[in-house]
């Protein structure tokens, strides 16, 4: 299957809603086969979605800038972990490995991940899939902000036509899933 790359938070002092939802997406991506990419912490959602992979059977990489190792703590049972000695490497690593990517609440790390992959898919450096776990509504701000962009003619395309905003982790790898058996193209 695909090796997916997944944006999300590495705080463990988020609300109770999130944990279950990072874990949900790793036991399935677990399950159906795909490989997690991800920054290689052991904390927030991080560490629930790279635990709940490897414990479904799925391969994990972890990636994680040695500056934030003692800060996000190392997935120690990650198939591999690469240490970098920078964020940019970090982000480049894990965008070369990704086929696909999906976007977890998270904070300002999360949301400058998404916006480098969104940006590239928009200036067309890539076609991979782009999933976004909407969880209770977390980023609509966003998305209306996005359309305010498009309305004021500072972006092309909507959001929606870039991104498969999804309500589920089995959403967002039947998306992902249709998507890459379509070469791109939504089925």
């Amino acid at each position: 299957m695909s090796s997916i790359c997944v944006y999300c938070s590495s705080s463990n002092a988020i609300a109770d809603a999130y944990p279950p939802v990072a874990r949900a997406l790793g036991q399935t991506m677990g399950r159906r086969g795909h490989a997690l990419i991800y920054g290689g912490g052991a904390v927030g959602l991080m560490g629930v979605l790279a635990e709940a992979t490897h414990e479904a059977g799925g391969a994990v990489t972890g990636v994680i800038p040695s500056k934030l190792q003692d800060r996000e703590g190392i997935a120690y049972d990650a198939d591999e972990l690469i240490v970098t000695d920078t964020m940019r490497e970090r982000k480049r690593i894990m965008y070369e490995k990704a086929e696909a990517f999906v976007v977890l609440p998270g904070g300002y790390g999360t949301l400058e991940e998404f916006m480098e992959v969104l940006t590239l898919k928009q200036l067309g450096y890539h076609d991979r899939p782009i999933a976004i776990l909407n969880v209770d509504g977390f980023y609509d701000t966003l998305f209306s902000f996005f359309e305010e962009l498009r309305d004021g003619r500072f972006a092309r395309a909507s959001v929606s036509d870039l991104v498969e905003i999804v309500p589920s982790a089995e959403a967002a790898l039947d998306r992902i899933e249709r998507m890459s058996a379509s070469d791109g193209q939504v089925a």
